[in-house]
């Protein structure tokens, strides 16, 4: 399965003879045409504008999406524009691997979502922080 977002200057790919990753909210391959303006995003975890973090980890998987959103609007993208993540899950398990990819879908729709590595990992910076999210998103050039 191949698959190209509108207005983003890459394409994503599940290549024959791998498994299908869609159901856990990720594809294999991204290729990034030349030229493309590149964007890195710092990992933004579940916290909102004034530092508070959620409990509940869907929350937290949710506001770190939607940090992720404004992050790129700054720049003039958007979700879709994202062709890899790297997730960090503290207490990583099967559920939480179910509400993020709950998350994911509510977020990209029914599109190849972007290329991703989940690292399960004991803590992350903030105390009570379930979740961090790091992103490489590509725009086509700007004259």
């Amino acid at each position: 399965m191949t698959q190209t977002p509108a207005a983003a200057p890459f394409t994503l790919y599940n290549p024959e003879g791998l498994y299908d990753p869609a159901t856990n909210a990720y594809s294999h391959l991204a290729a990034v045409a030349p030229g493309a303006e590149w964007l890195f995003v710092a990992g933004q975890g579940g916290e909102d504008a004034q530092g508070q973090l959620s409990p509940v980890f869907a929350d937290q998987a949710s506001q770190a999406i939607a940090n992720l959103r404004t992050a790129l609007q700054s720049r003039g993208a958007d979700l879709h524009h994202i062709f890899k993540l790297t997730l960090l899950m503290v207490d990583h398990s099967e559920e939480r691997l179910r509400l993020w990819v709950e998350q994911a879908d509510l977020a990209w729709g029914c599109t190849m979502k972007p290329v991703c590595t989940l690292i399960p990992v004991p803590r992350l910076a903030l105390d009570g922080m379930l979740i961090e999210i790091e992103a490489v998103a590509a725009l086509m050039p700007r004259d």
